[in-house]
């Protein structure tokens, strides 16, 4: 587990002050919203716990093309075009029509907290007062700012009480994961597990990063525990559990982007992706907008109202896409045990079909966007290159 570097002794001051923006949350989503507000002239602060980078929590891997186009090429450690799913009865490879890379967490984080420009400091966010200047209560002092981005994950802090979510309680799905050294080259293949002998209601995953294999088993029941199965799938592997685990809690559905004049963005807001748990697309792709908005604002074009309709309305205009894939993960839970897995991953193994598939996924959040600089919203989807179609595996 990672060891806070959180300041301590005479290090910890109390911290105070007045600014234009407070982010809370120093991951994907806190941190793409900072790197928008770059160049507005406005004072931002970012908090968290621990220090950028510090605290990895997944398996760290995106859309290739999103890394690249937000300048984070640099923390990639390893790139694949297939994606390899196992079954008990057969192995099926598809070639996407994109890559997926995994990357450094903290080198990525650090290069894009480097775009922004922002004091950052670690503190405990613990509450909110609301008005038309916000107070943001921490354990070191309060921070007061018209603007307040709540990016800390699937707690929503800084949400109403009514609004709060609590494990096991709650849409969330559960991870865990081990990601020890391999003495050997790392595998070439990003693999997939739909095999109830690990979880049913779930999968797992291996994915190589250059020097370690990230494994683990995430489960979308938050009531059924995932590390007896995460240990059984590294064993089955031969890699075994050194350096220990990580794991966190998922959001499965989508959240409102607003409330009661505060913004939501990453976990938070439930951007993560049902059925697949990708989160850090997402997280990118809302951090982005958020900070466009808030640019707006910081500006002069802008109401922090107008700012809050904008969000939300753009956060909402994704619902669709986030309950089409809550259903398909209603049905992998339902049918991951039977025959009628294997029948629609047979279904599924056209190149026509993955192309389809896969092209509509990644134009949910497409690398497009992360280029449209102050626009709205992306403006022209996601198009795969003109490339010779592979033999069905």
């Amino acid at each position: 587990m990672p060891v806070r570097a959180t300041k301590r002794g005479a290090e910890r001051t109390p911290l105070a002050g007045d600014y234009d923006v407070v982010i809370c949350g120093a991951s994907f989503a806190g941190l793409a919203v900072a790197r928008e507000l770059a160049g507005s002239g406005a004072s931002v602060i970012v908090v968290d716990r621990y220090e950028i980078g510090e605290r990895q929590t997944s398996a760290c891997a995106a859309p290739t093309e999103w890394l690249d186009n937000m300048g984070l090429g640099p923390s990639i450690r390893q790139t694949f075009r297939d994606l390899v799913i196992h079954r008990p009865s057969k192995t099926h490879r598809w070639t996407l029509p994109w890559t997926f890379s995994t990357f450094d967490y903290r080198l990525l984080c650090e290069l894009l907290a480097e775009q922004g420009d922002f004091t950052f400091d670690t503190a405990k966010v613990d509450g909110i007062t609301r008005g038309t200047v916000h107070t943001v209560h921490t354990d070191r002092g309060d921070l007061r700012a018209p603007l307040v981005v709540d990016a800390l994950g699937w707690r929503r802090v800084l949400s109403e009480k009514a609004d709060a979510i609590q494990p096991p309680e709650a849409r969330l799905s559960r991870g865990l994961e081990v990601h020890p050294p391999i003495a050997s080259h790392p595998p070439d293949d990003l693999e997939l597990w739909l095999d109830p002998k690990y979880i049913v209601p779930g999968y797992s995953w291996a994915f190589p990063a250059g020097d370690e294999v990230r494994t683990g088993v995430g489960s979308f029941d938050p009531h059924l525990k995932v590390k007896e199965p995460t240990v059984q799938l590294a064993e089955d592997l031969g890699i075994g559990t050194e350096g220990g685990y990580q794991g966190n809690w998922i959001p499965h559905r989508l959240r409102p982007g607003t409330g009661d004049g505060v913004f939501f963005a990453g976990d938070s807001a439930g951007h993560c992706l049902p059925t697949t748990a990708e989160g850090i697309r997402t997280a990118l792709h809302f951090g982005l907008v958020l900070g466009r908005e808030l640019r707006a604002v910081v500006e002069g074009r802008a109401t922090r109202e107008q700012a809050l309709a904008r969000y939300g309305s753009f956060n909402d205009d994704h619902r669709w896409a986030f309950d089409w894939l809550w259903r398909v993960q209603s049905v992998v839970s339902g049918i991951n045990k039977y025959p009628a897995m294997d029948t629609t991953l047979e279904l599924m193994r056209s190149p026509r079909v993955i192309r389809w598939a896969f092209r509509h996924y990644l134009n949910i959040a497409p690398p497009s966007f992360a280029l449209q600089g102050d626009r709205p919203w992306a403006i022209e989807p996601w198009v795969e290159p003109e490339r010779d179609l592979p033999a069905a595996a």
